[in-house]
């Protein structure tokens, strides 16, 4: 069960998914919105991993076979720290390290 503070953090992941996937003007907001009530407990109950260091010995590995994701995990990324904000909003554009393909060395996926 999520409380308030939980549903406010999955409804931030959500906004900055759609928020993200609307200023690239290209993307796929149903999986972000449906998937973050499950990403937000993986991510804050379940995974181990260290933000701050991507060789992290006992991290866990988070695996998004579908590339329709990758907002929401830009935004995961971006709410614990990992990215910043200026990043997330380069999202799919020309020049941008972070495409539909997830392509990040912070976390392995």
């Amino acid at each position: 069960m999520f409380n308030e503070k939980d549903q406010l953090a999955v409804d931030t992941l959500r906004a900055l998914s759609i928020d993200t996937i609307e200023k690239a003007n290209s993307g796929h907001p149903g999986l972000p919105m449906g998937a973050a009530p499950m990403a937000y407990t993986l991510w804050t109950r379940h995974l181990n991993f260290n933000p701050q260091s991507k060789d992290y010995f006992n991290r866990d590995r988070f695996v998004l076979s579908a590339g329709h994701g990758s907002a929401l995990l830009y935004s995961l990324l971006h709410v614990s720290g990992s990215l910043e904000l200026e990043e997330l909003k380069q999202f799919r554009q020309w020049g941008s390290k972070h495409q539909a393909i997830l392509n990040t060395d912070i976390l392995m996926v």
